[in-house]
């Protein structure tokens, strides 16, 4: 492949204003994401859980090419694969150590299992790929009412629990002297944490679902330390990423997930230089906040 054929794969916009209203459902359902991932990503940072996150998504996986190859809904397989892989690092990794050994020990039985599913199915190869790689280009909606509700479930969860959540992230034995249910919230956030693995890996696929749910966050942690502020940055820098890769993608012949994960990197690439600089001129990020 010359330079010329990458950039007709990539970038080729010739019918771009003809395509771009038939995935308007598929631009609403990117902003969702973009908003579920960039809430759910701050908690996620700040309770230090990106481990976690690839942990979640191997089961997720498996739940998916499990319910592809029965021929079940995808997207309900892939919550129950995400949600199972959740509830079972919340309640068995207690300590920082703990869960990381868990999370070690069910990343590649995941996998194995996606694999093991993938291997028996007959159909589509198209199919296979986009658990891997994302398929939100093909969201209709109906997909698109589910996908909503669903991250309606999510952000009013998180909602209802974020102060104590908060509190419980930023110092748990405090918390848990002052009678916060530490345990109980760390349950309810790994359960609404998996609700948002499941949901993003339609964007980019079970291999990079790190994109939409650490990225984003990191990248507002490096600009800002109030929490106000990184919530925004976050779920602004997750929305642009995700609506603006689809956008990229539909000018291409190549899966939405490299677009959405470049621009995430090059958010956070950028936020890096930002937090630096403001650093060596004595504007330290919490002191500006």
């Amino acid at each position: 492949m010359n330079w010329t054929d990458f950039t007709s794969a990539v970038f080729n916009f010739t019918d771009y204003g003809e395509l771009l209203p038939l995935f308007r459902d598929s631009l609403l359902a990117g902003a969702i994401l973009g908003l579920v991932g960039g809430l759910i990503g701050t908690f996620v940072m700040m309770r230090d859980l990106a481990f976690a996150v690839h942990g979640i998504a191997e089961l997720s996986f498996a739940g998916a090419a499990f319910a592809l190859l029965i021929g079940a809904d995808v997207i309900f397989g892939s919550l129950v694969g995400s949600v199972v892989a959740a509830l079972l690092l919340g309640v068995m990794g207690v300590r920082a150590r703990e869960k990381n050994s868990v999370i070690g020990v069910i990343m590649p039985f995941g996998l194995g299992l996606g694999i093991l599913f993938l291997s028996l199915y007959q159909g589509r190869a198209a199919n296979k790929f986009g658990l891997l790689t994302g398929q939100i280009v093909s969201v209709d909606s109906t997909a698109l009412s589910v996908l909503a509700l669903t991250a309606l479930v999510v952000v009013v969860g998180l909602v209802l629990i974020w102060r104590p959540l908060t509190f419980a992230s930023v110092d748990p034995d405090i918390a848990t002297a002052r009678g916060i249910p530490v345990r109980a919230l760390s349950l309810a956030f790994m359960f609404l944490l998996g609700i948002s693995v499941a949901l993003s890996i339609q964007v980019v696929g079970a291999l990079l679902v790190l994109a939409l749910l650490i990225t984003p966050a990191a990248a507002a942690l490096q600009v800002s330390a109030a929490p106000r502020m990184v919530v925004l940055l976050s779920v602004s820098f997750a929305m642009v990423a995700t609506v603006g890769g689809i956008l990229l993608a539909l000018g291409g012949r190549i899966p939405i997930s490299p677009y959405v994960t470049t621009l995430s990197f090059l958010i956070y690439v950028i936020a890096r230089v930002v937090g630096t600089v403001r650093r060596r001129r004595g504007w330290s990020v919490r002191t500006a906040a």
